[in-house]
């Protein structure tokens, strides 16, 4: 045995309380109960002043004129800033750098920023605001996403080839001539989802400081503090190490967060002032500072035997993207990708569609295209269920892709695929009890509204599926720095990464993971900062995997240092001095589709959740309570137990969300309901019992065997409320939300008479 290996052994058995696999509590939760927790609107520094950002009150419209002076004489106004005093590249962008850093001649959305101020108070910001004249021309706007896939109307972005389509999936797999001379059964369907927001509780806010060396330094709340440095310094025209992130306290992102909102405009007003400029978003101006899910309209055809053997599915996926790119070309993909949900269907034919218009951006959500593409195809499923005179959980079962199943776009699954199992698990579940007739147990709730006249009960499925990581070749990668040292005797871990806490845990995580390989209670996770190398994103449920991988391969090259200096306990070991390690995690290699058919092996892992919900509509009132919504997921290693129950429950919220109430809405390019007031999200008043049933299968090339847990909950969850409302009503309600109005088919209006 190698002294390395000893001292790994050593370290293993000396495991302290709080490792890997425990329920262990957050270093931040108390504080955030306690309401003492600092995010990043609470940041403050000397000599700060504030910023704010004009924006556009129009969908589409020319620039005409802009004067600033009135502002700029407005006492306490220290700076007023306009495209002209952009330093660097005046177009930014995560994937491709389409979108003004401020608007010059034209603005593409309502909401889209034109000009900057910085005062010495944040109500002198606004009023300065106002005193901004600018002269528009209205110009005519793209708002419909069928007209821009057609090539009708004008062009959001002049000049650009390929028209308003961002981005066209084909996924061609199979014989689909063959295919529809088998399929006995046909059902097809029209699905769509409405624009929801990630309603993250803290708006975007930050603190943009000058430097001494003319460069700057960022204290924001984000989900990926590098490719934030890459965008600022190419704006700012500086080189990347005089851009320094640092990342402050996160109140949600669920995607939101991606993309940069405040970085680079309180970077430039720090730079021009020399002053510390802090920005801080309210509710109305958040709703029109980040991008939003993208709304879909969906067709989906399944054709199968009479026996319910799934032949083919064509599906053809809209997705509105908005004025600019963001991830709109990554979203539709993966939507597309997985069309045929988590079923084997030996072939497709799935084309998917992205586009440019007037309305407000869209980009990263939670679930990442997946959850539109779930939706429409486990509607369908519904549908053909009902055709085949088919319980719709046993036509899931008798499809359901296992471990090798090929999927439409010819990767094969080689990691766990408990489809089957997740559904059998949700049908042979207990169904709640009928209602008591309480009113707090009927729909309408706290309103009263109802005394159980035309109730009735609906039961729901849903399975989804979608893949962990970033996919199509991305060279993903995670860097972690361990330090082992003493502190009064005791050996003490330092741990630093650049990965973004958003709410999920990753912190609490990269402790339980250097207790659990160091075998030290004493773990300490330094803020991360652009000081080491990049973590990626927050995002596509790969930060535990990534970022943990990395943890655990600097902790182990940490005990490979010290096995050096010989054998012993650590502490003696360490008597010699601190001991550092930096450790880069790569995941197995992807690659990209073929843009042709579609083919291509692009995906690292594949994570399933399935949900079942009970419903009670009062068909009069069109009032919907959700019961219970039941879950069964494959987390692959619950690596903090408690923490996965608290995604999978808030996934399942927001799929509630979305099913019943959660919507942008839009009209002619405006919003008409950018506040909390009007945006409505589910309260614990709304939300049921969620009974979670964890599945662990460990998957073969994760560390510890874990699998991505954050977005999967939001993909079955939608659907499965959607669908317990058609069992209820027998209506097709083929759009979410589904509001009291939808009902109205229901309802007999000529009873009485």
């Amino acid at each position: 045995m190698s002294t390395a290996t000893g001292v790994r052994r050593e370290a293993a058995k000396a495991a302290a309380p709080g490792g890997v696999g425990e329920s262990v509590q957050r270093p931040d939760a108390r504080l955030k109960v306690k309401g003492a927790f600092a995010y990043s609107s609470d940041l403050r520094w000397d000599a700060m002043v504030w910023g704010a950002t004009l924006r556009s009150l129009h969908p589409s419209a020319r620039i005409v004129r802009l004067d600033a002076g009135r502002a700029r004489r407005l006492p306490g106004v220290i700076a007023v800033l306009t495209h002209k005093d952009v330093p660097g590249n005046p177009l930014y962008g995560m994937k491709v750098a389409d979108q003004p850093v401020l608007a010059a001649d034209r603005v593409r959305y309502q909401g889209e920023p034109v000009a900057l101020v910085a005062a010495d108070h944040p109500e002198t910001a606004r009023r300065a605001l106002r005193l901004i004249e600018v002269e528009y021309q209205e110009l005519p706007a793209v708002t419909d996403p069928e007209a821009a896939v057609r090539g009708e109307g004008p062009l959001v972005h002049q000049g650009r080839k390929g028209g308003n389509v961002v981005r066209h999936i084909r996924i061609r797999h199979g014989d689909m001539d063959e295919a529809q001379r088998l399929a006995e059964v046909v059902v097809s369907g029209v699905y769509e989802v409405g624009m929801q927001d990630q309603a993250f509780l803290g708006p975007e806010s930050g603190l943009a400081v000058p430097a001494p060396d003319g460069g700057v330094d960022m204290f924001v709340s984000t989900q990926w503090i590098h490719d934030d440095q890459r965008q600022m310094a190419s704006t700012l025209g500086l080189p990347l190490d005089k851009v320094r992130l640092t990342l402050s306290g996160v109140g949600g992102a669920f995607g939101g967060r991606e993309d940069v909102s405040v970085q680079i405009h309180a970077a430039m007003l720090a730079l021009h002032t020399g002053r510390p400029v802090k920005m801080s978003y309210n509710r109305h101006e958040s709703f029109f500072g980040h991008v939003h899910r993208h709304p879909a309209r969906m067709w989906f055809e399944h054709g199968a035997t009479r026996d319910g053997r799934l032949v083919y599915v064509k599906a053809r996926l809209l997705l509105d993207g908005g004025a600019y790119t963001s991830t709109s070309q990554i979203v539709i993909a993966n939507g597309s990708y997985f069309a045929a949900g988590a079923y084997e269907v030996p072939h497709a034919r799935i084309d998917g569609f992205s586009v440019y218009t007037n309305n407000p951006p869209c980009g990263a959500m939670r679930g990442f295209g997946a959850v539109q593409s779930c939706y429409g195809v486990e509607s369908n499923l519904d549908k053909l269920a009902r055709a085949l005179d088919l319980d719709p959980v046993e036509l899931r079962i008798r499809n359901a892709m296992t471990t090798g199943t090929v999927l439409p776009t010819g990767q094969t699954v080689d990691g766990p695929a408990p489809a089957a199992e997740l559904l059998r698990r949700l049908r042979d579940r207990p169904m709640p009890p009928v209602s008591d007739g309480t009113w707090t147990a009927l729909p309408g709730g706290l309103g009263n509204t109802t005394r159980g006249e035309g109730i009735k009960r609906g039961v729901g499925y849903a399975i989804g599926v979608k893949a962990i990581g970033f996919s199509g070749g991305v060279d993903d990668r995670s860097v972690a720095r361990v330090r082992l040292s003493l502190a009064n005797g005791e050996p003490v871990a330092e741990i630093r990464t650049a990965a973004a806490e958003c709410g999920q845990g990753i912190v609490t995580v990269q402790a339980q993971i250097a207790r659990s390989e160091l075998g030290i209670g004493q773990v300490v996770v330094l803020p991360a900062d652009t000081t080491v190398g990049d973590a990626g994103s927050s995002s596509a449920s790969r930060i535990t995997w990534m970022s943990g991988g990395a943890v655990k391969g600097a902790c182990r090259a940490v005990l490979d240092k010290l096995a050096e200096r010989g054998d012993g306990p650590l502490a003696q070991l360490l008597a010699a001095g601190p001991v550092e390690a930096e450790h880069e995690y790569t995941h197995r290699r992807t690659f990209p589709v073929d843009p042709e058919n579609g083919q291509g092996d692009a995906h690292i892992a594949f994570a399933f959740a399935g949900h079942r919900a009970v419903v009670d509509v009062d068909t009069e009132l069109g009032l919907v309570k959700v019961v219970e919504l039941a879950t069964a997921q494959d987390v692959g290693k619950a690596m903090n137990p408690l923490a996965v129950q608290g995604q999978i429950e808030g996934g399942s919220a927001q799929g509630l969300g979305l099913a019943l109430m959660e919507e942008l809405r839009v009209k002619d390019g405006r919003v008409l309901n950018p506040s909390f007031t009007d945006y409505l999200i589910p309260t614990i008043a709304d939300m049921p019992p969620v009974p979670i049933d964890l599945l662990e299968l460990p998957h073969p090339d994760s560390p510890y065997g874990l699998n991505g847990v954050g977005e999967p909950p939001t993909l079955s969850s939608t659907p499965a409320i959607a669908n317990a409302l058609r069992d209820a009503t027998g209506l097709e309600l083929a759009r979410v939300p589904v509001r009291p109005d939808d009902f109205i088919d229901f309802i007999d209006f000529t009873e009485g008479r």
